[in-house]
């Protein structure tokens, strides 16, 4: 038999089939995002590949203590702690060399290529990157080849 669900039933069963399907989700994301961000710090994934992923990164704040090899994001780039310290408000990646360096800037037209480590790093059709000093354009999708041998073009 059909049971007629009022308005608020709707509402209720709405509101607590998206609560489910975002634990679900956390369940999922959150681990593999805090995979790639330890990976990256330890060095097991290229500054390139953290840079097309810039957006996992947290960002960078005054009054915490960073270790070697941090990455952070800070102004729309991404920085790499080089000597550990305690944050301060004038102590910002772009002013402090000694403290950070630069680890990619998403909105660079031709980033250095890097070896995909996989499918989800392949390039794409239309990707630009830089390779022995020489800008190139990927021809095909999921371009894993290196830009002197296959799939790409000079720009």
């Amino acid at each position: 038999m059909f049971k007629y669900k009022s308005e608020k039933e709707l509402l209720i069963e709405e509101r607590n089939n998206r609560r489910s399907l975002e634990a679900e989700h956390n369940t999922l994301v959150v681990p593999s995002t805090i995979a790639f961000v330890k990976m990256a710090e330890a060095g097991s994934i290229d500054d390139i590949t953290a840079t097309e992923n810039i957006t996992v990164f947290s960002g960078w704040q005054a009054g915490v203590k960073y270790e070697v090899n941090a990455l952070r994001r800070y102004e729309g780039k991404l920085y790499r702690c080089i000597q550990a310290h305690t944050s301060q408000q004038d102590w910002t990646p772009e002013n402090t060399s000694s403290l950070w360096k630069l680890a990619g800037d998403p909105a660079e037209e031709y980033p250095l290529w890097s070896q995909p480590i996989g499918a989800m790093d392949a390039y794409s059709i239309g990707d630009k990157v830089t390779f022995d000093e020489k800008h190139y354009v990927s021809e095909v999708d999921s371009n894993v080849w290196t830009p002197d041998t296959y799939g790409w073009r000079v720009a």
